[in-house]
């Protein structure tokens, strides 16, 4: 009786714990592609980061009892590359699920595909508001701000600011600037007033530099300037516009604003410029006793020497990593990617260690928008000074 009764209870012992490719009793596999190579390298920086995260974690005994073995893959921003990169992960490599992956159109170029095959693709580091369809496309999230509702804020400071203003906007030619364009034009329209857009120009990644579009656009009478640039570009647009002597009201995107891209532009330069905010201003003094702050301090001074005290990139990754195994921490033994996408669809109210405090990821299983309470702020030159009051789409 007590054998039949010992065989009775194995199957339920053993259905507690469930697996899909990538999770076993002993490791979870999770991978990204980003462009640790080409002219987006400077994100390269998020694997390097997710790595030393996921070795530190391994190094204190994993997830639930289990290591974390982690693939960040080069795109080089590139859409056939992320396709390449994507699929090893998936087919080769296995993997649980995918997260913080960058880029529009390397994602969209692998959305399909993800959905196709059931593997979560989490946290992306792109706010295309594509990405917000649990309906036709339930496996994707976006990791950042969703562009549309970033646009729509700063385009009512604008008309708060300046009723009448003359907006010059460079975009990049791509997903990523048209996401932005299109809602910030709108909203400009639909108040019917004065404020109008007086001239337009965009640029591609692969362009060495953006100079001619902005002499152009600084003789269009503009007197503010919408800067949805990326990386190099923002740097190099910051410093043109100062060398040309237009002083407009500058608008940047909140993936634009990190010190480090500031610094390489001169923060002098830079002093005025407005932006949307949601994350805390590493290496600024005012955050230098945070306890997250300190935290991922420790994680760069004993992983990640050579990256700077105060790359903004390097911290976003830090929380991104730390969302992720907060994700597969909430799937206990049930790591099957159907669990992984349940898990980060119901993170609305989890603050992760970059993020202000009064700000958090707001998904539902109904509504994939990221994050909407934001701030505005504004540099001073040497810090960002961000409004006490958020805006809440």
């Amino acid at each position: 009786m007590l054998g039949a009764l010992l065989l009775a209870a194995t199957p339920s012992v053993a259905a507690e714990k469930k697996y899909d490719p990538g999770a076993s009793d002993t490791e979870i596999k999770i991978g990204q592609t980003v462009p640790h190579s080409g002219p987006g390298s400077l994100y390269g920086v998020l694997g390097r980061v997710g790595e030393a995260y996921f070795e530190m974690l391994n190094e204190k005994g994993g997830i639930n009892g289990r290591k974390v073995r982690f693939f960040t893959k080069d795109d080089a921003y590139s859409a056939p590359k992320a396709v390449e990169a994507t699929r090893q992960l998936v087919e080769q490599e296995e993997v649980l699920a995918l997260y913080g992956s960058l880029g529009t159109a390397p994602q969209t170029a692998v959305h399909k595909y993800l959905n196709s095959k059931g593997v979560p693709q989490l946290l992306l580091n792109t706010g295309a508001s594509k990405w917000n369809d649990p309906k036709h496309f339930k496996w994707t999230l976006a990791g950042l701000p969703l562009y549309p509702t970033e646009a729509r804020i700063l385009a009512k400071y604008v008309l708060s600011v300046k009723p009448d203003a003359k907006v010059a906007i460079l975009y990049q030619n791509d997903d990523f600037g048209r996401d932005f364009l299109g809602p910030f034009k709108k909203v400009l329209e639909d108040a019917g007033g004065k404020a109008k857009v007086v001239a337009e120009a965009s640029y591609d990644l692969t362009d060495p530099t953006i100079d001619s579009q902005l002499i152009n656009l600084s003789k269009s009478g503009a007197d503010v300037f919408y800067n949805i640039t990326t990386g190099k570009a923002t740097s190099q647009s910051i410093r043109k516009v100062a060398e040309l002597g237009w002083k407009p009201l500058q608008l940047l995107s909140a993936g634009s604003t990190g010190r480090s891209i500031l610094h390489a532009a001169g923060f002098d330069n830079a002093k005025g410029i407005v932006a949307i905010s949601y994350v805390k201003d590493i290496g600024s003094p005012k955050y230098a006793n945070d306890p997250d702050v300190k935290a991922f301090e420790a994680l760069r001074e004993k992983y990640l020497p050579n990256v700077a005290a105060d790359n903004s990139i390097a911290f976003a990754g830090y929380g991104q990593a730390a969302t992720m195994a907060e994700i597969l921490r909430r799937c206990g033994d049930n790591l099957t990617r159907a669990n992984v996408l349940e898990q980060a669809s119901m993170l609305g109210g989890f603050r992760a260690p970059h993020m202000l405090d009064d700000v958090s990821y707001s998904y539902t299983p109904t509504d994939y928008t990221s994050i909407k309470t934001l701030h505005t702020m504004e540099f001073d030159g040497k810090e960002w000074q961000i409004s006490e009051k958020a805006v809440t789409e």
